[in-house]
């Protein structure tokens, strides 16, 4: 079994197309529980956010598991396959465990060092977990992400590296409005993300802001802590009239905030400047809002293309490279471990063949001899066993400490073909298909080309 990575982000693709893609939790779970039932696939996590759709799987064959993956993510978004593989990445074994590692330390992400990741792989695993998804394996590498981001975020600061979605959005809101502190701000939706919209708010001085939300309780929930006031979807036309800032990320299917709202918001406003910060995928807002007098939207797309070529800085940059330090030295250390383990079969294999063997003589010893003295039987076994464990003590540390190294898996089968040792039906590394660490050669199957064209590109 080996681990692979099948996504687009946008790296690959457009927000456009990344909001065509996008999936509820509820679609990523049918997503796992589809994927987990196909030939291939034993383990799967997926890792749905505003700007990446990643497949992590733990799988038996690399050519088949691509393929049912494709065609998984085409049946669960709704866009054709030939259309999706365009934008589709693969990642395989040590580059998949590169790939993950570097996400969850907010490397790949479009605000680089941003830590709504953590929170979103955390996400992403507890709900396979529940639904039955995720085994020892996958779970175990998806834990060790959460570890090396955690570490990359507290030993860097790569933190200051990365401007958020959310603070990017509220500094180009303050350059058109001013002081955000004057502003008055509709937060729109009461997740994750509103959370953190909210707080970046208060930071930044924010002191007159309303929660719109279809709940109550959770709007409740969010504008206690603050001391800002909520509201009811239902009077939302009259909160987007009176509001400077309306930033928006409800994660709904479907325009939440239309154009005609926007405008007749704008109009009762006497078209006085208002900007909407969209941070949901799909939109929130609708796209021809931006036409009204006045208002200004700045959406995913837009903070990709301000974000772009930021953090800058000979200080950010060592924090990123001492972060993918990190990350290279996780990768080596997880690999060594997972060597280390796969070679354990074969040591047990070993010793259970010794153990045999002298049982066997000790057998044999008897019924040519007849019975013997408990005693002496007794010091016989500890002196056969004695001297089997001293010739295998030495091997069997050797082999353990020869499989980190990348190769060492044929010392282990040097073992198994020397002592003839049946280790298939247990040993990983008898089953581990052979394939890249990334897509970059034709290979086998309908989704090679447009899946190599991707791999090149994407770290």
């Amino acid at each position: 079994m080996s681990e692979i990575v099948v996504g687009l982000s946008y790296r690959t693709a457009p927000i456009a197309f990344l909001e065509r893609a996008a999936l509820t939790a509820g679609a990523a779970r049918e997503l796992e529980t589809r994927l987990v039932r196909s030939d291939h696939v034993a383990e799967a996590v997926v890792l749905s956010t505003c700007n990446r759709l990643e497949v992590y799987a733990q799988v038996s064959k690399f050519h088949g598991a691509v393929d049912d993956v494709g065609g998984a993510l085409a049946a669960a978004t709704g866009v054709p396959l030939a259309e999706l593989t365009e934008h589709l990445y693969v990642h395989y074994e040590a580059a998949a465990v590169s790939h993950l590692f570097a996400v969850a330390c907010g490397l790949e992400s479009m605000a680089v060092g941003e830590q709504q990741i953590l929170g979103q792989v955390r996400s992403a695993l507890r709900g396979a977990q529940q639904g039955g998804s995720v085994g020892r394996v996958l779970g175990g590498l998806l834990q060790r992400a959460l570890h090396v981001g955690k570490r990359a975020h507290t030993e860097t600061g790569l933190d200051l590296a990365g401007r958020s979605l959310v603070r990017a959005g509220l500094d180009r809101a303050d350059a058109v409005l001013g002081r955000l502190a004057d502003a008055e701000v509709l937060v729109v939706g009461a997740g994750t993300m509103s959370g953190l919209v909210v707080a970046t708010l208060q930071r930044a001085g924010a002191g007159h802001i309303t929660i719109a939300n279809r709940t109550p309780e959770r709007a409740l929930r969010l504008a206690a802590p603050v001391g800002a006031r909520t509201v009811g979807m239902a009077e939302l036309p009259a909160a987007l009239a009176a509001a400077d800032l309306v930033v928006s990320c409800t994660g709904s299917v479907g325009h939440v905030v239309g154009a005609g709202l926007v405008a007749a918001a704008s109009a009762a406003r006497a078209h006085r400047p208002q900007v909407y910060v969209d941070l949901a995928l799909p939109r929130d807002v609708d796209p021809l809002a931006g036409g009204v007098p006045g208002v200004e939207i700045v959406d995913l797309d837009r903070l990709g293309q301000e974000l772009a070529g930021t953090p800058g800085g000979v200080d950010v940059e060592a924090d990123i490279t001492r972060a993918r330090a990190i990350v290279a030295q996780e990768v080596a250390d997880y690999l060594t471990a997972q060597r280390a383990e796969a070679v354990a079969p074969t040591v047990v294999a070993l010793r259970a063949s010794a153990r045999a063997v002298v049982e066997a003589e000790l057998g044999r010893l008897e019924s040519r001899v007849g019975d013997l003295d408990p005693a002496v039987r007794a010091e016989l076994e500890r002196t056969v066993h004695r001297v089997v464990e001293k010739l295998l003590h030495t091997p069997t540390v050797r082999v353990k400490q020869l499989a980190g190294e990348p190769g060492g898996d044929a010392y282990a089968a040097a073992l198994r073909e020397l002592f003839d040792l049946d280790t298939v039906a247990g040993n990983p590394l008898a089953a581990t298909p052979s394939a890249p660490n990334s897509l970059a050669t034709p290979l086998a199957t309908p989704l090679a080309a447009p899946l190599a064209r991707a791999a090149g590109g994407v770290g």
